[in-house]
């Protein structure tokens, strides 16, 4: 077992990077890895899902949080610095994958031995009476295989809620949706409080007790080109974090002060493949005209914005900004 040095990065579009390029490149034979790293707020939506479907879209566009897609399934998991994220890479092998057990293992111990009554609850939640405090997922190739999961140890609960809470009227898509659980801080059931960087390496010092001296793998300067290439064109692009998402349908309503809007939109390869307006507005154009605009452009609000800025929506829907129209379509 050796342990990766990240050089304690918070940025998770890198450590996903990092995470992906390991378990890709690294020569596994019989070595296993471990990567820890602790990521800015983000959430960190399943390989399978649909982003808009599993976000609070506006409270995440005020915050400043990341939304990033990684390459392993499951549901949506909100990060920040109070919580710290795990990573065991290894040798594929059938009897590893969808054994969550035997990668929670070190980690329930440890909990254990500070205190905590955790356990194993469900297919792959770190629980504690009940409520959880770690969800995992896993990737394989086929010939290499990560099993990862977060530990929240001292995390804004209020964001966790918020930033996952989806506020949208209607939505039918083929995405995986994550399964809400009570969530509850590491930090309540301890008797003192410690930081993340200290339960960081009471789990470290528990993996690798047996070994006289910590085995770290400190990746080279061309190896960490590498890694940030794949950050910059892979994890932090709206195509991979947002286009990747399976095809919906949105139905959008608002009253305005000039009538009610009801959009239909379909979505697919994350642009607007169809847009029908419907609604009781005081426009005088046609609003087929701005169907028409619409349609074929990705479906965010800069896109949007760009592609009506010399549309007066006013004479389509009535006194209406195009921000204010960008906004009802996207948020």
């Amino acid at each position: 077992m050796k342990l990766i040095d990240n050089k304690d990065i918070h940025d998770p579009t890198i450590n996903l990077a990092l995470e992906e390029y390991c378990v890709r490149n690294l020569d596994m034979g019989d070595e296993m890895y471990m990567l820890f790293y602790i990521n800015e707020p983000s959430i960190i939506i399943g390989k399978h899902q649909n982003a808009i479907e599993e976000i609070n879209k506006e409270y995440v566009d005020t915050k400043g949080i990341k939304v990033v897609r990684r390459i392993s399934g499951g549901g949506a998991v909100y990060h920040d610095k109070g919580n710290l994220n795990f990573s065991f890479m290894t040798k594929y092998s059938p009897e590893f994958f969808h054994n969550f057990e035997k990668f929670t293992r070190p980690v329930v111990d440890t909990l254990r031995s500070m205190g905590v009554a955790a356990e194993l609850g469900g297919r792959n939640d770190i629980t504690v009476e009940g409520r959880k405090i770690s969800g995992n997922a896993q990737f394989t190739n086929l010939k290499t295989m990560f099993s990862h999961g977060t530990l929240l140890l001292d995390s804004h609960i209020e964001d966790v809620v918020q930033a996952l809470n989806v506020k949208i009227d209607k939505i039918e898509s083929k995405g995986i949706k994550s399964v809400r659980s009570r969530v509850a801080n590491i930090s309540e059931f301890l008797k003192e409080k410690i930081s993340v960087e200290e339960f960081r390496q009471k789990i470290t010092d528990n993996v690798f007790k047996e070994y006289d001296e910590l085995p770290v793998l400190r990746l080279t300067d061309e190896q960490w080109e590498e890694v940030m290439k794949l950050s910059e064109t892979k994890y932090r692009t709206w195509e991979w974090n947002f286009g990747r998402s399976p095809e919906f349908n949105i139905q959008k309503v608002q009253r305005f002060e000039f009538g009610q809007i009801d959009a239909r939109i379909f979505v697919k390869d994350g642009k607007i493949q169809s847009i029908k307006f419907f609604g009781d507005f005081l426009g005088y154009g046609d609003s087929e005209d701005v169907e028409k605009i619409i349609t074929g452009t990705a479906y965010r609000k800069d896109a949007l914005s760009i592609a009506l800025k010399d549309t007066d929506l006013r004479y389509y829907f009535g006194g209406i900004t195009l921000n204010d129209f960008v906004k009802f379509i996207c948020t």
